[in-house]
């Protein structure tokens, strides 16, 4: 019976794992709390730990976890930011879900788009209180518009199918461009400064390393059209939030998208709607009539949670089954353009 410690439990969570694990022979012990250097005494006995996006897994975890013959993290997502992987090379398998629903999250940053350009939030509330005015709901044509997608893996290129069939051109940029993905030219791969100038809309499908790390920052905001809208349901720390704001406040960006936040970690995934909000940044940006911003919820489909659930449980019964598993990550000091093995980064 294979036992894993299960840490920053949702309601959601619990009901697609046990029905991952039903008829196998996988025993979850779930926790609330999130995986950190406080916390990390209670996955004892475990073979295994799932973790999600905002918990903890520095070194002194990754050490902790080792002392307890725990040889297998399971990360019940794409990123892996969150881990320090140079630490965790050799002493623990990393295994994550590479791809669970590339439709919810791209489905997600054009419904957020959508909402914020046709001001259909506004609009919400107004009708709630049988007000049907139309002033100030305004909004403009997606079709005819340029698109500029950051980052063109599975998320990226749903977005850029359903950007497509609205009419809009499409600019892109990734480190590693995918050639079928231009051939018929409707997709234009770009330097990131011409993509920040000619970009009526910007959208950020990219993971979260040290070189992407504050990707959108003064500089580059200061270089896109003024209006700009930038949609963000990657990973938080990709936008500068200070920047971003200054750049709403100057009138630089026209809108903002936002399902992550760069300090979210103590913040999302919890209600804190009974208490004083410490985030002074977070607390302006919700403030503007501007800006969107939902909890990282990008990923919240039934069909997804079925996809992390099953994906995860496959990854751990191929780890212990065949000691190898195709979604583990690893780290060798750069080796990410030249290793064949597909894991590396």
């Amino acid at each position: 019976m294979l036992k894993i410690a299960f840490f920053d439990t949702k309601p959601y969570d619990k009901e697609s794992f046990d029905a991952a694990v039903a008829g196998k022979e996988i025993e979850i012990k779930y926790f609330e709390t999130k995986l950190c250097e406080d916390t990390v005494s209670l996955a004892q006995g475990a073979d295994a730990v799932c973790a999600f996006v905002n918990d903890t897994v520095t070194a002194a975890v990754i050490d902790r976890l080792c002392e307890a013959n725990v040889r297998v993290l399971l990360l019940r997502c794409a990123g892996f930011n969150q881990v320090d992987m140079a630490h965790a090379f050799g002493r623990i398998h990393v295994l994550r879900v590479p791809a669970y629903s590339p439709y919810a999250v791209a489905e997600h940053a054009m419904a957020l788009l959508l909402t914020s350009i046709r001001r259909i939030h506004k609009a919400y509330i107004r009708t709630k209180d049988f007000n049907f005015s139309l002033a100030g709901l305004t909004g403009f044509d997606l079709h005819g518009k340029t698109v500029g997608v950051i980052g063109t893996g599975k998320i990226g290129r749903v977005f850029i199918d359903i950007c497509r069939g609205f009419g809009m051109h499409v600019l892109a940029f990734d480190k590693f461009p995918a050639a079928d993905l231009s051939r018929d030219g409707s997709v234009r791969y770009v330097p990131l400064d011409t993509l920040f100038a000619e970009s009526d809309v910007i959208s950020l499908h990219c993971p979260l390393t040290e070189e992407t790390y504050h990707l959108i920052d003064k500089a580059a905001l200061d270089k896109c059209k003024k209006g700009v809208v930038l949609i963000n349901t990657s990973r938080g720390a990709l936008v500068d939030a200070e920047d971003l704001l200054d750049a709403i406040r100057a009138r630089q960006v026209g809108a903002a998208c936002l399902d992550v936040y760069e300090e979210e970690s103590e913040l999302f995934f919890e209600d804190f709607s009974g208490h004083i909000p410490k985030d002074e940044i977070l607390s302006r940006l919700i403030s503007m009539p501007n800006v969107i911003v939902t909890s990282h919820q990008a990923f919240l489909t039934r069909e997804a949670l079925k996809n992390i659930a099953d994906t995860t449980v496959e990854n751990l019964l191929s780890f212990y089954q065949t000691g190898e598993c195709p979604n583990e990550l690893c780290y060798r000091g750069g080796c990410a353009e030249d290793c064949k093995s597909g894991k590396c980064f």
